[in-house]
């Protein structure tokens, strides 16, 4: 066991032998490698010393790329947001690029740039360099870009001008929209504009004057000459239509959306801005030039007028064109001053053909031969007349007039009307009276005067002269009772007796007097009993010739009402003592009514205050 042991720790200590001589081999490798190292570390601390200023200088290198790079990014954001490219240059500067999407654009950057640029204006210090380097060379290309913008809109109006009507485009709109901050280009193009429509539109009215629309339709307005009406109204209708489609253009022009206003309503110019005068201006200036031709052919068309009703037509037609200028382009417009010219000259032509038809009627004479009591034809034609324009007027107003506006603005036509058809009547019927002692002229003029009266009953705007007619008729109603009052006491035998009762002197008895003894009043007393029971009682034949049945009941009525009182009177004066008539009361109980007053009322049909009734009614 020992030896194996022995043997044993021999092997170890062979095995351990070589293990040390491995180590002592590993522990010089470590020395070899520790010197290698020292060595390596020496040349490194060497290397490290001798790079130390190279790093240096490379991390300066590498601070100053990146501060290089950094403002490289600025410039360029700069020069992005700050200059144009070559791209808007030419669209802001050639004549090849047309005005369109891509010059609208360069012209926001332009003035995007502008407005930004202001910032760098604004310092601390004043005004960079760069911002007025800027402001300069953007101010020139935005100068030629408007002068791009002025040149065109010339071009495209002289293109579109040959046009009556004319379709804007958006280009053209923004166009116009973009010049407004030019006022000096803008007024050059709206000038030229200006120029341009009037030439247009007056060529476009000569030829539908002359020649018509295309291949003659519709047909030349001057080949309705002969009707002047629609003569003057085609010639008022073209022009109302062509200022209507202006108008429609310049809104379009300038961007302005429609107020909303129905046709023939009032437009409201209480508040007017640049656009609106803009466009007033321009639509007046454009159809100003249509004046001068439509003036002449109305005003020639108006005095070659012999009828009385075409001129009154025609001048309503005009104060209605008139009436819708004023209310659409306002009272100071050329055209409106031209329709309120040639309004008056019609009026005029009117009233003065109105005046002399009044004349004519007047020195119209009656003839002597017919006897007739009925209107004559003068007064039936005049007052047909006076129905016409009566017509024409009512037709003629717009609606919003007051009753008493409508009244006031046919006072001097009624006036020029019914005065002298009047004064023709009253005139005309007495010469005939002369010629024909038994021709009953109130009648006749009461006939006439409510012919002319039923002839103003149609329309209220005639009450003022209504109610002088009546007032005349009245007058003559009043002399008209009284003339038949004196007829029928003629008829009844009471008219001597009447007039000594009326005329017999108060310290005389009255049956002293001459016409009024017993044997006369009884004889005037029988008379007027045998007329009682004819039918003049009942109905007078000289009323009969009354056109209006009325006056025939309130005349004859009144006037027995009258000869009722008369014979009271009679009565009266035969039964006081005073006037000594023996047995009065038995004179005056001989014959119908017996001196009853009352009797006689009942036997008119009448009460006792009818009498008092003179034709008021």
């Amino acid at each position: 066991m020992e030896q194996k042991l022995i043997q044993g720790s021999k092997q170890f200590l062979n095995a351990l032998g070589e293990v040390d001589q491995k180590l002592e081999l590993l522990q010089s490798h470590i020395l070899d490698m520790r010197v290698s190292c020292d060595e390596a570390e020496a040349q490194l601390k060497l290397t490290n010393d001798a790079s130390k200023s190279l790093l240096e200088r490379a991390g300066s290198l590498r601070e100053q790329r990146q501060e290089v790079e950094e403002k490289k990014s600025i410039v360029t954001l700069f020069l992005a947001r700050f200059t144009l490219n070559e791209e808007d240059i030419v669209a802001l500067t050639s004549r090849d690029v047309p005005v369109g999407k891509l010059f609208f654009e360069a012209m926001d950057k332009t003035e995007q740039i502008r407005r930004d640029c202001r910032v760098l204006m604004a310092g601390e210090d004043g005004p960079t360099k760069a911002g007025l380097d800027i402001m300069a060379s953007t101010s020139s290309y935005l100068e030629q870009g408007f002068e791009k913008i002025s040149r065109w809109c010339t071009n495209e109006f002289r293109e579109l001008g040959r046009e009556t009507i004319i379709d804007v485009t958006p280009t053209l709109q923004e166009a116009i929209k973009r010049l407004r901050s030019r006022p000096e280009l803008l007024t050059e193009v709206l000038s030229m504009l200006s120029q341009i429509r009037q030439a247009t539109l007056l060529s476009s009215f000569i030829t539908a004057l002359t020649r018509g629309g295309p291949s003659g339709l519709p047909r030349p307005i001057e080949l309705h000459a002969h009707d002047p009406m629609r003569y003057i109204g085609d010639m008022l209708a073209w022009v109302h239509q062509t200022i209507a489609a202006e108008r429609e253009f310049l809104e379009g022009l300038f961007g302005l959306k429609s107020d909303g206003r129905m046709v023939g309503s009032i437009r409201r110019f209480d508040y007017r801005g640049e656009e609106e005068e803009w466009m007033q201006e321009l639509l007046d200036l454009a159809v100003g030039k249509l004046c001068s031709p439509l003036k002449a052919r109305v005003l020639q068309t108006v005095r070659s007028q012999e009828s009385s009703i075409v001129s009154y037509k025609i001048a309503n037609l005009l104060q209605f064109y008139m009436v819708t200028m004023h209310r659409t382009i306002g009272e100071k417009a050329i055209v409106s001053e031209t329709l309120k010219e040639t309004t008056e000259v019609a009026y005029k032509v009117f009233h003065d053909a109105v005046d002399a038809q009044g004349r004519s009627l007047m020195r119209v004479p009656l003839d002597p031969d017919d006897p007739s009591l009925t209107p004559p034809p003068p007064i039936l034609e005049h007052a047909q007349i006076l129905r016409e324009i009566m017509t024409v007027y009512h037709s003629s107003m717009l609606g919003d007039e007051s009753n008493v506006g409508q009244a006031t603005g046919f006072q001097d036509i009624s006036n020029a009307m019914v005065d002298p058809a009047i004064e023709m009547c009253i005139t005309s019927s007495a010469q005939k009276k002369q010629i024909r002692p038994k021709w009953d002229q109130s009648v006749f003029i009461l006939n006439c005067l409510c012919y002319l009266q039923d002839t103003l009953d149609i329309y209220p705007f005639t009450s003022g002269k209504k109610e002088h007619v009546r007032s005349v008729i009245q007058e003559r109603i009043a002399l008209l009772i009284q003339e038949h009052f004196a007829d029928l006491l003629t008829k009844a035998g009471l008219q001597a007796l009447y007039q000594t009762c009326e005329a017999c002197p108060v310290d005389e008895p009255l049956s002293h007097a001459p016409g009024a003894q017993p044997p006369e009043v009884k004889v005037a007393l029988q008379k007027f009993s045998a007329w009682l029971s004819s039918p003049e009682v009942v109905q007078s034949a000289r009323l009969s010739h009354l056109t209006a049945q009325r006056l025939h009941a309130q005349v004859h009525q009144a006037a027995l009402g009258r000869l009722a009182k008369a014979y009271r009177r009679i009565c009266d004066e035969v039964r006081n003592p005073k006037n000594r008539y023996e047995a009065g009361s038995t004179l005056l109980g001989s014959e119908r009514p017996f001196g009853q007053a009352h009797l006689l009322w009942q036997i008119f049909g009448l009460h006792e205050d009818a009498g008092d009734d003179d034709g008021d009614q």
